[in-house]
């Protein structure tokens, strides 16, 4: 690469910006471009900031050598693709407010909320994408619980036998008659 130099209004509003923003990113790569305008090789700036000689290159490249007002957003860090932001923080009083109420009320054909229709009414009502897993994760964060009749019904009482007169366990006694 050939000797790296800025202009003394490029140098000016990158140290502005180092002593400004809060970007990490933006940062790292207004660090590199000064010490690469003091002469420092790429080789030793990529070690110092522990990333690959690419990396500066693209960094000094993507800058240019056009507008120096618009180099502090040419060095912040673009929009990514990859996973997309997380409905934590926003589904949590949504389903907090709507568990409160019957599921009627909003024209659905249940008694009760489910993980799965939670997700429909925040689709519907709220235009919000949830899975499954993410709702019934935010169920357990706020700490909702409902009781579960099939499961308590089908349990018999330790007592049963002895209501429907029966013997008491573990006594065998015969009837005379």
């Amino acid at each position: 690469m050939t000797q790296f130099k800025l202009h003394r209004h490029e140098r000016r509003a990158l140290k502005q910006l180092l002593r400004h923003t809060r970007d990490a990113t933006a940062f790292r790569r207004a660090q590199a471009l000064l010490w690469l305008d003091g002469g420092e090789p790429v080789a030793a700036v990529a070690a110092r900031l522990e990333v690959s000689r690419q990396v500066i290159y693209q960094w000094v490249l993507g800058t240019g050598h056009h507008d120096p007002a618009k180099k502090a957003l040419r060095l912040a860090a673009g929009t990514r693709s990859g996973r997309p932001p997380t409905v934590q923080g926003i589904i949590d009083p949504l389903i907090d407010e709507a568990i409160d109420h019957d599921p009627r009320t909003y024209d659905y054909n249940s008694t009760v909320w489910t993980a799965p229709l939670l997700a429909t009414y925040l689709a519907d009502h709220h235009g919000l994408v949830a899975s499954v897993p993410s709702v019934k994760l935010a169920i357990a964060r706020l700490k909702i619980t409902w009781k579960r009749p099939r499961h308590l019904l089908a349990l018999r009482a330790p007592t049963w036998r002895q209501a429907k007169g029966g013997l008491k366990k573990g006594s065998a006694s015969v009837s005379a008659r």
